[in-house]
């Protein structure tokens, strides 16, 4: 072997011996480890930060928040003077916030209408702000993260199969799917679909217990109850292609499954619901653009709601700046209703 030959695989055998080596799979340590980036979680991961533990984040997720800074600024709220600890802080900030001249940027803070679930939007008494836009509360939670020094690893993805390793009814690791392990005295499930917990072999239900399951009324399948005006009440709208001619088949969206006994239970699961922040301030307005598959069948029935003399899909309360927190109002809304019955369980790529 020539001397430059050898050179170069001496030099390749060292640099491949350094790939291996910073391939490896990390193994971390803490007291704490919460898996999850929700609210719950950097709550969590605070509060333990100020007991003097050592804590990480590990989540799915690369913008933490959770509902709060994905739409859901019109906080649901029922007495306010219950509301304390962290999340109360929370609301302390977004007060903070907004009594800046310059967080009034599409709208004067005069004109805005202080209206919340129940209550004022602003409590100039608890120094407290019950509404807010989205990318406010995800800044207040990075924030939080910051002041706190709390190490958040994102875009990590738990081995739902066999990433969970448990010790006498104990979790001792968790595996994500890139490798990473991550070792604690105690975990944390800090999402919203509970996977941590699911992989532990926790207990759990999916879908409406039966009435007889534990003595109550409200659960299971609910035929000709109307709680709410999410419903077609008494409007008589074809379900058909055709409208009146069965033989023309079935519009899309509607399932022609029997709902089941009164009282009974089933695989349904409350349907999820997209949260929009939307706005009509001049300048500020991007028009929705028609998607390259879409789709008008798929609305059809929605068309035929409107034209029975319905013409609200979407609710929500009054957020800064001339925007809403955009809810379901309605048969047909942004409730995708019955696309998530497998979702709870669903592998990762089934979810998305």
């Amino acid at each position: 072997m020539k001397k430059s030959s050898l050179l170069f695989f001496v030099l390749f055998v060292s640099f491949s011996s350094f790939l291996s080596a910073n391939d490896t799979p990390k193994t971390y340590k803490a007291d704490v480890i919460i898996y999850g980036g929700t609210s719950a979680a950097i709550a969590s991961a605070i509060q333990l930060k100020r007991m003097g533990k050592s804590v990480l984040v590990v989540c799915p997720e690369k913008h933490i928040g959770g509902l709060s800074s994905s739409g859901l600024g019109f906080t649901d709220l029922g007495n306010k003077r219950v509301i304390g600890g962290i999340s109360k802080e929370f609301y302390e900030e977004v007060y903070a916030h907004y009594q800046n001249k310059e967080a009034w940027n599409w709208q004067p803070k005069t004109d805005y209408g202080n209206i919340a679930q129940g209550t004022t939007a602003i409590d100039d008494d608890l120094k407290t702000m019950w509404t807010f836009e989205p990318h406010v509360a995800e800044n207040i939670f990075e924030n939080f993260v910051k002041e706190n020094q709390i190490e958040i690893l994102r875009d990590k993805w738990l081995d739902r199969e066999s990433g969970v390793k448990m010790e006498k009814g104990k979790i001792v690791s968790i595996t994500m799917l890139d490798g990473t392990t991550y070792k604690a005295k105690i975990f944390i499930d800090a999402t919203y679909e509970g996977d941590l917990m699911a992989a532990a072999g926790v207990k759990y239900h999916v879908g409406r217990e039966a009435n007889s399951v534990y003595n109550e009324k409200w659960n299971g399948v609910q035929k000709e109850e109307f709680h709410h005006s999410h419903n077609f009440g008494d409007r008589k709208i074809s379900p058909y292609v055709i409208p009146g001619d069965p033989t023309s088949g079935i519009l899309p969206r509607i399932s022609t499954e029997d709902p089941g006994e009164q009282g009974s239970g089933d695989h349904r699961v409350q349907a999820y619901n997209y949260r929009l922040c939307t706005t009509n301030a001049e300048g500020n307005v991007v028009p929705f653009e028609k998607p390259e598959n879409y789709d008008p069948a798929q609305y059809e029935l929605l068309r035929r709601v409107f034209e029975s003399g319905r013409y609200s899909m979407f609710g929500g309360g009054k957020i800064p700046n001339m925007k809403r927190d955009v809810n379901n109002v309605g048969p047909f809304s942004s409730d995708n209703i019955g696309m998530n019955y497998e979702y709870p369980e669903a592998s990762y790529e089934k979810r998305k």
